[in-house]
């Protein structure tokens, strides 16, 4: 499973936690690389999950993204698409996902976990179901034991994602989402307010330690 500490994937990992392996998180220069990753140590620890970590750097090398250009890149606002498209970094998922299948075949290993959901189709195009059905489909024939790709967020809501989280127990501070990457969330970027946004619509009450409480 790819697991970067946010809330949507840290929600995979317990809900999946049975039919999971392996989980591999990729450091590729964003903001808030380190802080997911210490999100994404603590949950693999807990379900006793391997974890591997895998260096992407080139791409905040030679990539354009404000997610890759610091804290004050990051625009404040809702979380829509024109105040988020500077935030998409091309194709991450994309390579992510075949690092992965890589990964996975030399562990003998048949299903790739990703954990997109539906608030991200209009702004990141590798977030889509055609891009998964068509990763998959390229992954399938790239590799000896047909991996495939498993996406079952892909039609759901970061709210109705926060409610399995709620039925399992998670306790969300313990995830990462702001792109500013800093010590507290900032409360004011787009996926701050998204992910607000998604706690309070699952009826979830936010412990979330924010800069601007």
């Amino acid at each position: 499973m790819v697991l970067s500490g946010g809330m949507d994937s840290v929600t995979m990992l317990h809900e999946y936690a049975a039919e999971i392996d392996l989980a591999v998180n990729f450091s590729y220069g964003s903001n808030h690389n380190a802080r997911e990753l210490e999100c994404a140590r603590a949950h693999c620890k807990e379900l006793g999950i391997e974890l591997v970590e895998i260096d992407l750097s080139f791409i905040g090398k030679y990539f354009h993204s404000s997610l890759l250009e610091g804290p004050d890149a990051i625009p404040e606002g809702e979380y829509d698409f024109d105040n988020m498209k500077s935030t998409v970094v091309p194709f991450r998922n994309g390579i992510m996902l075949a690092a992965a299948a890589g990964l996975a075949e030399s562990r003998g290993l048949e299903v790739l976990m990703i954990a997109n959901h539906s608030g991200d189709h209009a702004l990141y195009p590798d977030c889509r179901q055609s891009f998964i059905d068509a990763m998959s489909k390229a992954v399938k024939e790239g590799t000896y034991e047909g991996i495939t790709i498993k996406a079952p967020y892909t039609l759901l809501s970061k709210a109705e994602i926060a409610l399995r989280g709620k039925f399992l127990g998670l306790d969300y501070s313990t995830t990462y989402s702001c792109y500013r990457g800093l010590e507290k969330h900032c409360g004011r970027c787009g996926t701050c307010r998204e992910r607000r946004q998604a706690l309070a619509d699952a009826g979830i009450t936010d412990t979330t330690e924010y800069e601007e409480d």
